[in-house]
């Protein structure tokens, strides 16, 4: 048994040839298809939950596995109470492995196939305002003009953040020669580790080139390396540190809603359909593998019509 099988076993309690099954998909996920390690992580999770669940129905081998087992599975968990986002994202997890499992001929056919997934309910996402987003830089601006060098770099973060629309995963990822400063461009590695160039702005500019001239040379440490935005302690910032501040950012500008990271990426896409931007175009500035996932963004829009439209018209 291999090491990795052997801390499954131990850990989750899975019979020995599962857990060398979980071991061999992983490194699929991992070698293969070239996932993150925390995607790597999430998918392993799920299937652990599944192969554990078909020893609990009796099942001692993955070739016993057949549609009715996948779905008490997710049965199982919807009777626990699990979210309708968490259960069909544990149902494209199955979908994924029993495909993996009939190609590499541990099943005669692929299962999962006609495995369905319950639809979540996609909810509008809380966005800022165009006169919302110019206040919270602004505000961080003024924070910023004693010169200190997080206060420098965090205008550059919100301009760059909100001019793009990255992911706060890409955005601390970054590092300096991802920026082209010559052409305002951002190189980001995103989701499935596709590389994207992303343009910004004069705004987004200014913020980066102080930022680099006179925040990041005080913060640069022997741990710095190549890393754009940098800690206080010298080292590379992490998601959490910028979450925290664009939260305590947004206590700054008066009846803004409370988002995130990610709330300032539904801000940028939003404002950018807005103003006329095409929907493919979008998509490309997002890294969205698909244009459905792009296409919340016109709900968003097609929302915010109608709410004005009712506020404004006198017959609406």
């Amino acid at each position: 048994m291999t090491s990795r099988a052997a801390d499954l076993e131990d850990q989750d309690g899975l019979p020995e040839a599962m857990a060398r099954l979980l071991a061999d998909y992983e490194r699929h996920l991992a070698s293969e298809r070239d996932l993150t390690p925390h995607t790597v992580r999430a998918y392993l999770g799920d299937i652990t939950g599944l192969l554990d669940h078909l020893g609990r129905l009796g099942l001692t081998d993955v070739s016993e596995l057949d549609l009715r087992s996948l779905r008490s599975w997710l049965a199982r968990q919807q009777s626990s109470g699990l979210s309708r986002t968490t259960l069909a994202r544990r149902a494209t997890a199955a979908r994924v492995f029993t495909a993996w499992l009939a190609r590499t001929g541990r099943i005669p056919a692929d299962v999962g196939s006609s495995l369905g997934s319950p639809r979540s309910r996609r909810t509008l996402p809380a966005v800022l305002r165009a006169d919302e987003a110019a206040e919270l830089v602004r505000a961080a601006a003024v924070r910023a003009d004693d010169g200190s060098p997080t206060g420098l770099r965090d205008v550059a973060m919100l301009e760059l953040m909100y001019a793009t629309g990255i992911r706060v995963g890409e955005l601390v990822g970054l590092d300096l020669d991802d920026v082209d400063r010559d052409r305002d461009l951002v190189r980001v590695l995103g989701k499935g580790r596709k590389e994207r160039s992303v343009p910004f702005g004069r705004p987004a500019r200014r913020a980066l080139d102080a930022w680099l001239t006179a925040g990041r040379p005080a913060l640069r440490s022997q741990g710095s390396g190549p890393a754009l935005f940098l800690g206080a302690r010298g080292g590379r910032i992490d998601q959490r540190a910028v979450r925290t501040m664009v939260h305590r950012r947004m206590a700054d500008v008066p009846g803004a809603p409370d988002i995130g990271p990610h709330g300032l990426r539904h801000t940028a896409a939003t404002h950018l359909l807005e103003g006329g931007a095409d929907l493919r175009s979008v998509q490309e500035l997002l890294g969205h593998a698909s244009l459905a996932t792009t296409q919340l963004y016109t709900h968003v829009t097609t929302d915010r019509l109608r709410t004005a439209y009712r506020q404004a018209h006198p017959r609406a």
